[in-house]
C-alpha cells in the first residue's frame, strides 16, 4: 500500500524548497486536491450529471511575486525548472508548465493584470492514476494568483478559468467536473453537479465501515487525450443526427433512449453505442443519489458495476487491466461496487469496499494481478476532503 505524506509535511517541504531557490520565507502556500468521481463518467462534457468529491491527496504550491515580468517555476516531482516572460506566453516543450501558463493566459484574456511570480509545487497525487492532478494544478494556480494579485475572483470564475486553460492552452477538451470538484469539495460529502446549469447539491457520504479503495492499474493512459477528443466528437455527431428530427436538442443531456434507438441506431451503430452509454450514465447518477439518500449503498454499488460495463463495452475507454480488476473484485465479499474511473485507458478503478476486508483483498489481488497482467498493483485509500484553500 502507498503511505500518504502528511499534509503539513508536504506543504512545509514545498515552502522550504521555495525558500532554498528564491530566498523568500513567507511565500503563499496553497493546497488543491485531486478528485474521485463515484459515478457519472464522460457525462460532464455532454452537459450531464456527475458525482465527484475532493480527496485527501493534493498539489501543494508555494508562490510569491517577482519584481520583474518573468515567471519562474520549479516542479519538485520532476526536478525541473521553467523560466519565461509573463507576456507573450508560449507553450513549453516540458508540458507541465503549460497547466500554469494556461491559467495566466486566461487571466490576461479577461483583462486582469498578472505580474511576474515565482512558484514551486509538489503533490502526493499519483500521476497518471486518473485522480486529476492536472486539474488540481490548474486550480491551485488560479486560486493562488487570485490571492497573490488581489483579483477578486469568485470560486466559479476560477473553475471556469482552470477549465479553459486546459481546453485552450493544453489542448484537452475536458469538461468542468475535475476543476469543480477540486475547488468546491467539502469534507465527507459528494457533489452532484449538473454540468449544464452548474447547479450542485451536496450529499453526505459517511458510509460507516466503507472506504473508497483506488486500485491503480499502473497503465499510463497514453491514448486518453486523443481518444477522449474522439469520443467527444462522436457524441457531438450523435447530437447532430438527433437535431435533424428534434431541433430543440442542444446536447446528449436533451436526448432520450427512444430518440437514440429511432434515429441514431439505424444511422450509425458506433455513434449509437457511444451516445447510449452517456444517456444511461446520466440516469445512473440521478438514481444513484437517490440510493445514497436512502442509505442503500449496495444499490449504489450495483450502478457502479453497470457503469463499468458501459465504459468497457459501449464507450470502449477501459483496458484489459481495469476490466480484470473489476471482474476480480466483483467476486469478493465486502466489495459493493467497482468501475474504471477517469478518462479511461488506464489509471485507477474506484471501489467501494468494507474497511475490514481491504488488507485481505489487496493481499489476494496483488499477486494475481502480477501474474495475469505482468504489472505491480498499487492502491490508495481515499478520504473525502475539503477543496482548494490556503494552507
Amino acid at each position: 500500500m502507498i503511505a500518504t505524506t502528511p499534509v503539513y509535511s508536504l506543504a512545509s517541504q514545498v515552502a522550504k524548497k521555495f525558500k532554498e531557490i528564491f530566498s523568500v520565507d513567507d511565500a503563499l502556500v496553497v493546497r488543491s486536491p485531486g478528485r474521485v468521481n463515484l459515478i457519472g463518467e464522460h457525462t460532464d462534457y455532454n452537459n450531464g450529471f456527475v458525482l465527484p468529491a475532493a480527496i485527501d491527496k493534493a498539489i501543494f504550491m508555494a508562490i510569491d511575486r517577482r519584481s520583474d515580468e518573468e515567471v519562474h517555476l520549479f516542479a519538485m516531482d520532476y526536478d525541473q525548472s521553467y523560466r519565461g516572460p509573463v507576456k507573450p506566453l508560449t507553450p513549453s516543450a516540458l508540458h507541465w508548465p503549460n497547466y500554469i501558463l494556461g491559467v495566466v493566459e486566461q487571466l490576461q484574456q479577461m483583462g486582469h493584470s498578472v505580474g511576474g511570480f515565482n512558484c514551486v509545487f509538489a503533490g502526493d497525487l499519483p500521476l497518471g492514476a486518473g485522480l486529476s492532478s492536472s486539474a488540481a494544478l490548474e486550480s491551485a494556480t488560479a486560486f493562488a494568483l487570485n490571492q497573490l494579485f488581489g483579483l477578486g475572483l469568485d470560486t466559479m470564475t476560477m473553475v471556469r478559468i482552470a477549465q479553459k486553460a486546459e481546453n485552450e492552452f493544453v489542448g484537452l477538451q475536458c469538461g468542468i467536473m475535475d476543476m469543480f470538484a477540486s475547488m468546491f469539495g467539502r469534507k465527507d460529502q459528494v457533489i452532484r453537479l449538473d454540468c449544464q446549469s452548474l447547479d450542485y447539491t451536496y450529499f453526505p457520504f459517511q458510509t460507516n465501515g466503507l472506504r473508497i479503495l483506488l486500485l491503480d492499474t499502473k497503465v499510463e493512459h497514453s491514448l486518453a487525450s486523443s481518444e477522449y477528443n474522439i469520443r467527444r466528437q462522436q457524441c457531438e455527431a450523435g447530437v447532430k443526427l438527433v437535431q435533424k428530427h428534434h431541433p430543440h436538442v442542444k446536447s446528449l443531456r436533451d436526448v432520450t433512449a427512444g430518440m437514440l434507438a429511432d434515429i441514431v441506431g439505424p444511422a450509425d451503430e458506433l455513434i449509437y453505442k457511444r451516445c447510449s452509454f452517456v444517456v444511461e450514465e446520466n440516469a445512473r447518477v440521478l438514481a444513484g443519489t437517490e440510493d445514497l439518500q436512502r442509505g442503500d449503498v449496495a444499490a449504489f454499488g450495483q450502478k457502479m458495476y453497470a457503469s463499468h460495463e458501459g465504459l468497457s463495452r459501449k464507450y470502449e475507454v477501459s483496458c484489459p487491466e481495469s476490466d480484470w480488476l473489476v471482474e476480480q473484485v466483483s467476486r469478493e465479499e465486502g466489495v459493493l461496487g467497482a468501475r474504471q474511473m477517469g478518462g479511461g485507458f488506464g489509471g485507477c478503478t474506484i471501489n467501494l469496499v468494507k474497511a475490514d476486508v481491504i488488507d485481505g483483498l489487496t493481499a489476494k489481488i496483488a499477486p494475481l494481478y502480477r501474474k495475469a497482467m505482468n504489472r505491480e498493483l498499487k492502491w490508495y485509500i481515499g478520504q473525502i476532503e475539503n477543496g482548494t484553500s490556503v494552507v
